[in-house]
């Protein structure tokens, strides 16, 4: 059976908070998020077990995220020298640009697939973890997770994915994962 990993993070600080979004790796792991398809279980990880989520990602044979070549694997890139690009990896929101020529939330797409949306955002999970709230930010990290697998596994059932556009239509893109 492959072992598909989902993967999702949050930071302990903002772009504004560290120079500017070309210094991600600045920002720092609060909690990471995985489930892997191999375990069958969602793991939680703070800043301290940043090295067990590396080994988790790196024994995948594929993870899936949304923006995570992007943001996620740069946060990462400030605990580790490991090109995380390397690993097998399918990032959504990189595909689903490729064929709208524009970025979509993930917030929309599980609107207009499913009817469910977020429940919170990152600028939240950030206060969160300014107040010590360690559980809610793992709460929603783990949320988020459900949500990239749930889209990940329409995507491959149903070669399509729904999104609803700025002005609230929804519409349709053919996804090949």
């Amino acid at each position: 059976m492959k072992n598909i990993v989902y993967f999702d993070l949050e930071t302990q600080k903002s772009a504004d908070e560290v120079g500017g979004w070309d210094k991600i790796s600045a920002m720092g792991m609060s909690v990471g998020v995985t489930y892997s398809t191999g375990r069958g279980t969602y793991v939680i990880y703070g800043e301290k077990q940043v090295g067990d989520l590396l080994k988790d990602l790196q024994r995948a044979d594929l993870v899936v995220g949304f923006n995570n070549l992007r943001f996620d694997y740069e946060v990462l890139h400030g605990y580790t020298a490991y090109d995380l690009r390397q690993l097998p990896t399918l990032d959504m929101l990189v595909e689903i640009q490729k064929k709208l020529q524009h970025r979509l939330s993930l917030d929309s797409i599980a609107t207009a697939t499913f009817g469910v949306e977020k429940t919170a955002e990152g600028l939240q999970a950030i206060e969160w973890y300014r107040q010590g709230k360690m559980a809610e930010i793992a709460e929603y990290c783990c949320y988020d997770v459900k949500i990239t697998r749930m889209v990940h596994e329409y995507g491959v059932q149903n070669r399509i994915l729904h999104y609803q556009n700025r002005m609230g239509k929804k519409l349709s893109v053919a996804v090949e994962w």
